[in-house]
């Protein structure tokens, strides 16, 4: 994509796709490029500016991701956050030592001078700080412009070479003013003009599509979740009848979930399949406990039954998937460590009867896919459906998976589903639904001992989906919630909340 960008070099940080959301969040495109990246690639005049990511290792070991010197003398701004900000402290010849005392979670830091990248900061402020190394000499010509009771160089710049640095990660909400101090490098700094919208992506996006498969036919595994339904919509907007879009039914969906999804896309211009394939999915989940093999499992077989439709429909040029920037990050994208891995992402068998594979959200956030599924003119009640995991509710069940237990997570999903619903909260929190914990306790109903299972619940608030907060329900809301479940749900005595954050907790249970 040819056009003004600031660049995200990528040492290996969870959040390195993160910032670039943070920068799209400023309408000004950004891309994510490993942090070897030829030199000569970055003195693309389009480029207005780099970020260098956090990252895992210590600068100052030999085995550590580095940078080339030169690009420091490319007049082009430089913002390093984490571990890039102690990398531009040590190859421009400061130190960075081990911390006295590391810092994790919410910290308060203090400004100590003037600085264009924290103009319009308070003066004290929260940041989230992830750190066991910190920078304890800066190099010359750079001031300290802020400070933590344990952290005393906070943050520091050089504004005449246009470089700074934070300790801190303004790119996550911990961080309290964190898009304002993105805002700044953005457009005070790199001067960077808000010119990246939906319409331009789509337009770019179908040119790109009609380009790569031209007369070809391509087969998409349609969930009816956001991302496969926007992928299927700009898909049918470069390709019309060459797309094949294929729903299976894997018996891990939530209640109703199958025929909802089929009556939806009847409405849709699509060549429409619908595979029951339930029964192929449960046996080869029988006795799996562990969550990574679920998903591999999960994925694999996704894969054979598309497969096997395509044979039944002729040849099939490319298979199609509404992978998007999350699935990547949490797979291992380039350096970055792999949190868990997706079923359209890792987990894919290398071999495809297909001559490629299309995934035009593999760049996109999910409120940017959103977006996009408005521009593209998807009704609102697909483009706000809930998140949903490719494995479906094989990784809301902790343990193995039986039709019993499928059972219980799908009616105690539907009615924490519904009563969300009757309270008015499905648009105010951002994820929510029930899994079912391997825990089963002693209870009492009807004067009668029980040993049942204990239903958890999950319900998370969150722009990015990258990090969240736990929603703190009105406990009139919660009680009737539970009260329901335990009466209504054979096999469940108890409810559990879940009220951890992510990090250092996944938003799924497994």
């Amino acid at each position: 994509m040819s056009q003004k960008r600031i660049v995200v070099l990528d040492f290996g940080g969870q959040y390195n796709e993160l910032i670039a959301r943070r920068v799209r969040q400023c309408h000004v495109y950004s891309e994510v490029l490993p942090f070897n990246t030829d030199i000569e690639k970055l003195k693309d005049d389009d480029i207005l500016g780099f970020i260098f990511t956090g990252g895992p290792n210590s600068v100052y070991k030999q085995e550590s991701p580095q940078i080339t010197k030169e690009i420091f003398n490319l007049k082009k701004p430089i913002l390093g956050i984490c571990y890039g900000a102690q990398l531009i402290a040590y190859e421009l010849n400061g130190t960075v030592d081990t911390a006295p005392v590391s810092e994790y979670g919410r910290i308060e830091i203090t400004k100590k001078n003037d600085s264009k990248l924290l103009e319009g900061i308070s003066k004290k402020t929260d940041v989230f700080m992830s750190h066991t190394d910190y920078v304890s000499k800066l190099p010359e010509g750079f001031i300290v412009t802020s400070s933590s009771k344990d952290c005393p160089i906070a943050s520091f710049e050089n504004e005449e070479r246009q470089i700074y640095a934070t300790q801190f990660h303004p790119e996550v909400t911990h961080t309290v003013e964190g898009q304002k101090i993105i805002e700044n490098f953005v457009y005070k700094i790199a001067k960077a003009e808000p010119t990246w919208k939906p319409e331009s992506f789509v337009k770019t996006k179908i040119d790109e599509i009609r380009e790569k498969v031209n007369d070809g036919t391509v087969l998409l595994g349609l969930s009816g979740g956001v991302d496969s339904s926007v992928t299927a919509a700009l898909l049918s907007k470069a390709i019309g009848k060459n797309l094949y879009c294929v729903f299976v039914d894997h018996g891990l969906l939530r209640k109703n979930e199958s025929d909802e999804v089929e009556q939806a896309f009847k409405k849709f211009d699509l060549n429409f399949i619908k595979v029951d394939a339930s029964k192929l999915f449960l046996d080869r989940l029988k006795g799996v406990i562990e969550p990574e093999q679920k998903r591999k499992i999960v994925g694999s077989t996704f894969l054979e039954v598309f497969e096997q439709e395509a044979k039944k429909l002729g040849k099939i040029d490319y298979f199609a998937q509404g992978t998007i920037y999350p699935d990547r990050i949490e797979s291992g994208l380039g350096v970055s460590a792999t949190i868990k891995s997706h079923h359209n992402v890792g987990g894919l068998p290398k071999k495809m009867d297909f001559k490629g594979l299309i995934e035009p959200l593999d760049n996109l956030f999910k409120d940017e896919v959103r977006a996009l599924g408005k521009e593209l003119g998807l009704p609102d009640n697909l483009i706000n459906r809930q998140p949903f995991p490719g494995p479906g509710l094989s990784i809301r069940i902790i343990g193995e998976v039986t039709e019993e237990k499928i059972r219980i997570v799908q009616e105690a999903d539907y009615i924490f589903r519904e009563e969300i619903k009757n309270a008015n909260l499905d648009t105010t929190i951002s994820q929510y639904f029930a899994a079912l914990s391997n825990l089963k306790s002693v209870g009492v109903m009807g004067d009668s001992r029980t040993y049942d299972y204990a239903i958890v619940l999950r319900a998370v608030i969150t722009d990015n989906f990258m990090t969240c907060k736990a929603y703190h329900f009105d406990e009139t809301v919660m009680t009737k919630i539970a009260d329901r479940i335990v009466n209504e749900v054979k096999g469940v005595n108890r409810v559990l909340y879940d009220f951890t954050s992510k990090p250092p907790a996944t938003i799924e249970l497994e």
